[in-house]
């Protein structure tokens, strides 16, 4: 992978610079020129096991495998703050990704962003790899057994219109609570540290803050969330549609790439251990599996969650919302014609 190509010196520079992210050769020890392969640029937003397929996918060359030249950020610079990620990732990288082709993050704020927007965009989610609330409750207080006790208490989450936010709300209209007054939602810092600092009252948390608050001695409440069956958008791929079938082999060849990373982590979970400890530095067995059963759920085939976008649009009711419909929030025709084509079906075969 290069960042430029227009000199030789400033593709040795970026070459070397990928090597600091991903610790690999830029084409994995092939030639160096791309030839006809497609190059793309994908950002991804959290440190996560719904974000695995897509460093999977990179760290075991199948971009390449599939003919495109993919710079990629695997996390951004704040979530690799909240989760004490060492941030690798070189500059030349992140200002290569300021508007990519394709980015990786929750489907409710890409769509509340874009509903609450005065400019309109064509983004729309193309695959979702997280569509089921399968999270969890952590108090602060290990002598909080029950939520009913955390009625009216503080709970950390990362944003309100993120995968965090949705299933604080979610958790509000199981519970019958109004989360405006029965819970103090507070956004930000969504690892251990608010728990420890004692800022907060519980955690809402998906497995990789899990994970570090029970390393550090804290006990998530025996809430059984995933028996809610509740739809969400969580992480999911978006695109411009303009843009997705105007390159529309590319998109393909991307979701081929993770389709395929999704088979291979399925089938082998060390494939996903190695991934998380080259590129989040999670290296504890323990902490490792915590990370991996929250993807239990992954679809083989993950096409965009469209009756969790249908949900999303009722817990995130109002005036600029209902100016659209689902159909405005996500194309399912690239998972369908992959689908249809047989491929996913013989990556378990």
């Amino acid at each position: 992978m290069r960042i430029h190509r227009h000199t030789a010196r400033f593709a040795s520079l970026a070459a070397a610079a990928l090597i600091l992210v991903t610790g690999l050769a830029p084409l994995r020890g092939q030639a160096q020129s791309s030839g006809a392969r497609k190059r793309i640029t994908v950002s991804l937003s959290d440190v996560s096991i719904n974000k695995i397929p897509f460093i999977i996918a990179e760290n075991e060359g199948l971009y390449t495998k599939y003919g495109l030249e993919v710079v990629m950020t695997p996390f951004s610079a704040s979530a690799a703050r909240v989760h004490g990620v060492p941030d690798e990732v070189p500059k030349e990288i992140r200002d290569a990704v300021v508007g990519a082709n394709i980015s990786i993050g929750g489907g409710a704020p890409g769509m509340v962003s874009k509903a609450e927007a005065s400019e309109p965009n064509d983004r729309v989610i193309l695959a979702t790899t997280d569509h089921i609330v399968h999270w969890h409750v952590v108090p602060a207080d290990k002598n909080v057994t029950r939520i009913e006790q955390l009625k009216g208490k503080r709970f950390a989450i990362s944003g309100l219109s993120a995968c965090t936010g949705t299933v604080a709300l979610v958790l509000a209209k199981r519970m019958g609570w109004d989360p405006r007054f029965d819970m103090a939602i507070l956004e930000g810092n969504y690892s251990v540290t608010p728990l420890q600092k004692g800022w907060v009252d519980a955690l809402i948390a998906y497995e990789v803050p899990l994970s570090m608050a029970m390393k550090a001695g804290y006990k998530p409440l025996e809430l059984d969330m995933r028996a809610w069956n509740e739809s969400i958008p969580c992480n999911g791929v978006w695109a411009s549609k303009s843009w997705a079938h105007a390159n529309h082999d590319a998109v393909i060849a991307y979701l081929k790439a993770v389709t395929e990373a999704i088979s291979m982590m399925k089938k082998d979970k060390e494939v996903a251990f190695r991934a998380m400890a080259k590129y989040y530095k999670f290296t504890d067995r323990e902490q490792q599996q915590v990370i991996y059963n929250g993807a239990a759920e992954m679809p083989r085939a993950p096409y965009p969650a469209v009756e969790g976008i249908k949900n999303a649009m009722k817990l995130y009711d109002s005036a600029s919302m209902r100016r659209f419909k689902a159909e405005d929030f996500y194309d399912d025709s690239f998972m369908k014609e992959l689908d249809q084509s047989g491929f996913i079906d013989s990556l378990y075969k």
